[in-house]
């Protein structure tokens, strides 16, 4: 029976010794702080976009459009990150997650299909402001809520395109969601 006593005591010390004394999982007081902050991040206006620039890589600030130039529901394609990544530029006619403009309604996204990438150019329905469907296995995508699935086989938000305006022009400064056949958005596609 001391023997087991002996080893209990043991590994108590272990625990003790991690990372200086401290304890080596989140106490309860620091995981009702960190829950508190992200719940009053997200509460706040504009608070979900400053998360996601504060997520976002190092990408390249490049301009896309101008604000005047785009026509509701008309979508406008461009190459970003890179030259063979397409994207949507659109102004939906409604409030939309991480949306800019005078109206938070002009948005971007990635064009293939979060599921096996499947391509979905030429599949915006303006009517309800949704991608898709996906012609390999019919995913659509709500562009009002960063691009979060509505139906089908896609288990991951459509990868949105983080806009920056600075008077008339919009400029694309970083991708939220990993782009469909890359390892990582700023590394180049995978192997």
């Amino acid at each position: 029976m001391e023997k087991h006593n002996i080893q209990l005591h043991e590994v108590h010390r272990e625990h003790e010794a991690h990372e200086g004394g401290g304890r080596a999982c989140m106490s309860r007081r620091q995981f009702l702080l960190a829950g508190g902050a992200v719940v009053t991040l997200v509460a706040m206006p504009g608070g979900l976009t400053f998360a996601a620039q504060v997520l976002k890589g190092d990408y390249p600030k490049v301009k896309i459009g101008s604000l005047s130039a785009l026509k509701l529901g008309k979508p406008v394609a461009f190459a970003y990150p890179y030259s063979d990544v397409r994207n949507i530029l659109v102004k939906l006619g409604a409030p939309a997650g991480a949306g800019v403009g005078k109206d938070s309604d002009v948005v971007a996204f990635n064009q293939q299909c979060t599921h096996m990438g499947g391509p979905l150019d030429g599949t915006y329905k303006a009517q309800h402001q949704v991608l898709g469907p996906c012609p390999l296995h019919l995913t659509t995508f709500d562009l009002t809520r960063h691009g979060m699935v509505v139906s089908g086989h896609g288990t991951e938000s459509l990868p949105q395109i983080v806009l920056e305006t600075r008077g008339d022009d919009i400029y694309a400064v970083g991708v939220l969601g990993l782009i469909h056949g890359y390892s990582a958005n700023t590394a180049g596609r995978r192997a």
